[in-house]
């Protein structure tokens, strides 16, 4: 799962890369493409967040130059909020349900 605090402003542009990004991932065939989840969340302030839930076939920490270059955009991006970084990171699980 990845969370990005995106700058005020940056919405639309981010939104565009991410969509970027997901080709990136697809062509370098470094993640499933199911599930992948993306939404957005306004906090505290009125600022957007997008949460992203999706699974790597490949670790992230052997990434290409190609998705580096697309972290690295991202990165650009968002901005820290609330003593967390602009990007963050956390492995989660799928819980099935009925």
């Amino acid at each position: 799962m990845v969370a990005y605090h995106v700058q005020p402003g940056k919405e639309a542009e981010f939104q565009k890369l991410l969509e970027h990004s997901w080709a990136v991932y697809r062509s370098e065939q470094t993640v499933f493409l199911r599930p992948h989840t993306l939404v957005r969340q306004t906090e505290d302030g009125g600022k957007t967040a997008y949460v992203e839930i999706f699974t790597w076939i490949k670790a992230p920490d052997h990434a290409s130059e190609a998705v580096k270059v697309v972290w690295n955009q991202e990165q650009t991006l968002c901005e820290q909020r609330d003593g967390k970084d602009g990007i963050e990171f956390s492995e989660v699980q799928l819980v099935p349900t009925k």
